[in-house]
């Protein structure tokens, strides 16, 4: 047997928690890709060397307590206000690399506002936008992404075009403003997509860091406690439900 497999401390570069996440356990539910967004969040962080100029901006929502796992500063924003926190800190602060971690529902439906007005203004931060077709924090409800013909708990018969509309695609949304000048959809559900948005992560920051305006990088992320199957169905559900309708990679980049 290879010594690398038998000796853990050979393993230590690979596996080793990052400096810009706490070692402490999460609330997130099983499958959830919150969890995932947090590490490669924090590896990127590290990786840039920038954990000691940085804070985050969390809204309401699933996220609503990550700064109980990010070992940098973060501030609370009411939901939905979440890019008018960050673009005050950052207009103060210039100095810092400043980024807001929002879901579908905050970022998208209470807070639209904010949102365009902010990547329309070019604000230099960074957006982090978790999208999983649902409101996970308050028990299910239909969002401004959520499918059609998916049901959740206001949408029993499923989502109608007719009836609540199609679903919202932020990146393209957001794409025809000037001051946006990054933009990328990646996915939490393969190992290898995974890396892709560790990739936009890092290239999104550096737009910020670099003083080019604002960006943002959108991660499709599984709900199995929602969407009502297993974590490992949730993956493929990723596949064959949210990517045909919110098409995988960078949508600007300038």
């Amino acid at each position: 047997m290879n010594s690398q497999i038998q000796n853990p401390k050979s393993q230590q570069g690979i596996f080793c928690r990052p400096e810009s996440l706490k070692d402490v356990p999460t609330h997130y539910c099983a499958g959830c890709g919150h969890g995932i967004a947090h590490r490669i969040l924090a590896e990127v962080i590290d990786e840039l060397g920038i954990r000691e100029s940085t804070v985050g901006v969390a809204p309401v929502g699933c996220a609503v307590i990550a700064y109980e796992y990010w070992n940098f500063d973060t501030s609370e924003a009411a939901h939905g206000r979440t890019p008018s926190v960050a673009t005050g800190i950052k207009r103060v602060r210039p100095e810092l690399t400043v980024f807001t971690y929002q879901g579908d529902g905050d970022l998208a439906a209470i807070g639209t506002a904010e949102m365009i007005h902010t990547a329309n203004r070019g604000e230099n931060i960074t957006t982090i936008f978790v999208n999983n077709a649902v409101y996970g924090m308050t028990g299910g409800q239909m969002a401004p992404t959520t499918l059609l013909g998916q049901k959740t708990a206001t949408s029993l018969k499923g989502r109608h075009e007719l009836r609540e509309g199609h679903p919202i695609k932020v990146c393209e949304l957001l794409s025809g403003f000037s001051g946006v000048k990054y933009l990328a959809r990646c996915a939490l559900n393969k190992p290898n997509r995974i890396l892709e948005a560790k990739k936009a992560i890092k290239k999104a920051f550096n737009v910020q860091i670099e003083g080019k305006g604002f960006s943002l990088v959108e991660l499709l992320s599984p709900c199995p406690t929602y969407w009502g199957c297993s974590p490992e169905d949730s993956l493929k559900w990723v596949d064959d439900n949210m990517v045909p309708y919110f098409p995988l990679g960078e949508i600007k980049n300038i």
